[in-house]
């Protein structure tokens, strides 16, 4: 393999490791905030006890996401110098601004959350947990701005072939960064809302849950039966805008090898590439058109219309249904377990909790959201291929000229780092699930403090 085939595989594993904890952290903070906020209120110490065992989960994968994301950012520099030499003047800002309003935000504020309680008001405490919460949703949003100028570049004019902004708004809110921020954003909330509820189905199987799993079974729930349908609805706005500026990803992830009228949507299939077909195809007559363009009869472009510039068709095409099948077992799943907790609530007859077959069903969903975050990203990602800055520069145009071999070893050790380290953080999270302690942590000597308003 070349270089420019081993420094992909290299980004997509670090990135692939990497932002599996962002999309925790993002939306588990928010949790926390309303599990601070529900304690403050009711006094109820199931909520405190729900906070601070799940503020545990939040410090491990923030930890693990900060340590990649350190190391994710240096590639620019080592497999992908051209692009930062070719666009470093609107990457590096808005790289900075990130660490400005983001990083330094949530490292300022998390240890306070961590280690304030009894050591500084409760006014703080909260207002502590929720700067770490925003700070980790502006860190999406200054992330997400860049990757969505990539796909969709504006804002800039090239000058001696370098990149530089003339509209740093136009820049920043590019055309498919709303809907871009808006997917994550919910995948976000799923991926925390399917893993609070895994591991809550899991102390509740091996009896080790307390009061604060209770509280946070059901909150996790109902956020994902809210946010289940959203993101379908975002997914197919998204979905619009990509057709709009990228046709080309659209038509290799339905696999649409000619432009047509009243397109049919393949459900499944094998494409073939070098045949330019899909074999053993089912389809669904006019779908695709109706489905993408909002109208039966509308013409969708195919492959055949850019030649040598649209990405490879089979990874995207299965990544997609993989996301779409495993969002939708989500939301059936979700569905089913509210419409349970609320019969069961309703009728008030023994546990209020789930039945032990829902418990499993959750509890083998707990990484569902990993997975579909996972084929999303790739389809976004291998779908702006064979370009970096999509329509302008070309990966193969920017890639390093380290030699093979070395990219090969530093690859490979890589891979086993991130596989030891993700094996070990879900040994951890099961341990935790099934040793918590009963109870909030007790406040430091001088806890006066805190109730004198300090």
């Amino acid at each position: 393999m070349d270089a420019l085939l081993l420094s992909r595989i290299q980004f997509a594993a670090n990135i692939s490791f990497h932002i599996l904890f962002p999309t925790i952290t993002i939306a588990m903070g928010w949790f926390l905030l309303y599990f601070r906020i529900r304690h403050i209120k009711t006094r109820d110490p199931a909520w405190e006890e729900a906070y601070y065992f799940w503020t545990k989960v939040f410090a491990l994968s923030f930890a693990l996401g900060v340590v990649s994301g350190i190391v994710m950012s240096f590639q620019f520099g080592t497999n992908w110098p051209g692009f930062m030499e070719r666009a470093g003047n609107i990457a590096g800002p808005l790289l900075g601004y990130e660490v400005l309003t983001a990083f330094f935000l949530e490292a300022s504020f998390l240890g306070i959350m961590l280690f304030g309680r009894g050591r500084v008001s409760e006014r703080v405490h909260l207002a502590a947990t929720f700067l770490v919460a925003f700070g980790t949703t502006m860190s999406a949003f200054w992330i997400l701005s860049l990757n969505s100028w990539m796909q969709t570049p504006a804002g800039f004019e090239i000058v001696d072939g370098k990149f530089v902004a003339v509209d740093w708004f136009a820049v920043v809110f590019n055309p498919s960064f709303p809907y871009r921020l808006a997917h994550k954003l919910l995948a976000s909330a799923l991926t925390a809302s399917f893993l609070i509820a895994g591991l809550c189905a899991w102390q509740l199987i091996k009896g080790s849950a307390t009061g604060g799993t209770h509280k946070a079974l059901r909150t996790a729930i109902i956020a994902a039966s809210v946010a289940m349908p959203l993101q379908f609805l975002a997914g197919d706005m998204h979905g619009l805008n990509t057709l709009e500026h990228q046709p080309a990803k659209i038509a290799a992830l339905e696999g649409i090898w000619h432009t047509e009228k009243s397109a049919p949507l393949t459900l499944f299939g094998i494409p073939d590439e070098a045949a330019g077909t899909t074999h053993y195809a089912v389809k669904i007559p006019k779908m695709a058109s109706l489905i993408l363009a909002h109208d039966a009869d509308a013409e969708l472009k195919g492959l055949n219309e850019f030649p040598n510039a649209h990405p490879p068709v089979a990874p995207i095409f299965w990544a997609f249904r993989v996301m779409v099948g495993v969002g939708t077992l989500m939301l059936v799943v979700a569905w089913a377990s509210a419409w349970m907790l609320w019969r069961r609530r309703r009728q008030a007859q023994g546990s209020l909790d789930l039945p032990k077959p829902a418990l499993y069903v959750l509890a083998g969903m707990t990484f569902s959201g990993w997975l579909a975050t996972l084929s999303g990203w790739y389809v976004t990602e291998i779908g702006r291929q064979p370009f970096l800055v999509y329509g302008h520069l070309r990966t193969a145009d920017l890639v390093t000229n380290t030699p093979s071999p070395m990219i090969a070893a530093t690859l490979t050790a890589y891979l086993i780092v991130y596989g030891l380290l993700l094996i070990t953080y879900v040994g951890v999270l099961k341990y935790m699930a099934e040793h918590p302690f009963k109870h909030a942590p007790e406040a430091p000597h001088g806890a006066e403090l805190g109730k004198a308003g300090v």
